[in-house]
């Protein structure tokens, strides 16, 4: 459990209402309607290192998911694509960070109070950090232990689970705290209907028989960049692949299992409930890592329309 908070260690600059502002003043106002109300929208990006420097992986994917997350929330988004990605750039060369975790968010600012945020002015920051992998690089090399959440995945009933919202990430901290304190790395929820949806901040894909599967979206996940990025990686490495629904049991008789996301990469599951998975050696999620590290250093033309650099 080495690698899922992490300190923040200040950078120079954070990008703020469309200027560059130093680390320090980026502030708001302990009234601010967002803080009040969970009313905000955000993304994970990661920036890597390549031959040809600093890249960000799939930013405009990430920054269109950004925007639509707002419509969803009846946000009015000040900033429109080509800007945010000239400011996630500027941001990324302006703190002279070859590898970071970046964080655009929206959210509903001071002046207003109550439940309607339709009144309240809309600020938007970039803020980024080194971040190294969000289950810790051990994770990622042997595999961690999961738990299934007493915790359902809020549904779209109550929440929209497509909107990248902080208001959805409380029930994803509930699961992971849950899990912390049993002892567990990470947690794993289900639906409504009982059905494996994700982990609290990744995607959730199973192996058995050689065949690929993850929940569909209707699963009541958030569609991961990660996640699309891996079922390319499927395809290309010749695997059969399934959007379905399984079972919690299911989880326990995969051969193997492993989340996907910005922050966790792709990181194997060795045991899910005290239940080892598999053989523990992984070698699905092995030929997917490898896809996935080449993508992200620029390693590989076959991935080079997924990276952004700077100009």
């Amino acid at each position: 459990m080495d690698g899922s908070m992490v300190d923040l260690k200040p950078l120079r600059w954070i990008w703020m209402d469309g200027k560059l502002v130093p680390w320090d003043d980026a502030q708001v106002h302990v009234l601010t309607h967002g803080l009040h109300y969970g009313y905000a929208v955000f993304e994970g990006i990661r920036c890597h290192r390549t031959d040809r420097g600093s890249a960000v992986f799939r930013l405009d994917e990430h920054l269109v998911r950004f925007l639509e997350s707002a419509r969803i929330y009846r946000m009015k988004m000040p900033f429109d694509l080509a800007t945010l990605r000239r400011a996630t750039l500027d941001l990324v060369a302006a703190n002279g960070v070859i590898e970071a975790y970046l964080r655009p968010i929206a959210f509903s600012g001071y002046g207003q109070m109550g439940l309607d945020p339709t009144q309240s002015t809309t600020r938007v920051a970039i803020g980024m950090w080194e971040w190294g992998a969000y289950l810790g690089a051990a994770g990622v090399e042997n595999g961690v232990r999961a738990t299934v959440s007493s915790w359902a995945r809020m549904d779209s009933r109550s929440l929209p689970p497509q909107a990248k919202c902080a208001a959805n990430y409380a029930n994803s901290a509930l699961a992971k705290m849950e899990a912390v304190h049993a002892g567990y790395d990470e947690a794993i929820l289900l639906n409504a209907q009982g059905l494996v949806a994700e982990g609290p901040g990744e995607n959730i894909f199973r192996v058995k028989h050689g065949v690929v599967s993850t929940p569909p979206a209707s699963s009541g996940i958030l569609r991961g960049v990660t996640r699309d990025s891996v079922i390319r990686f499927v395809a290309d490495e010749g695997l059969e692949f399934r959007r379905n629904d399984f079972t919690r049991e299911e989880l326990f008789t995969s051969d193997e299992l492993f989340y996907t996301g910005t922050a966790a990469g792709i990181t194997p599951i060795r045991e899910v409930d005290g239940r080892p998975i598999g053989s523990g050696s992984y070698p699905i999620v092995r030929r997917l890592q490898a896809r996935y590290d080449d993508a992200i250093h620029g390693r590989t033309p076959l991935y080079a329309e997924w990276l952004t650099y700077g100009s």
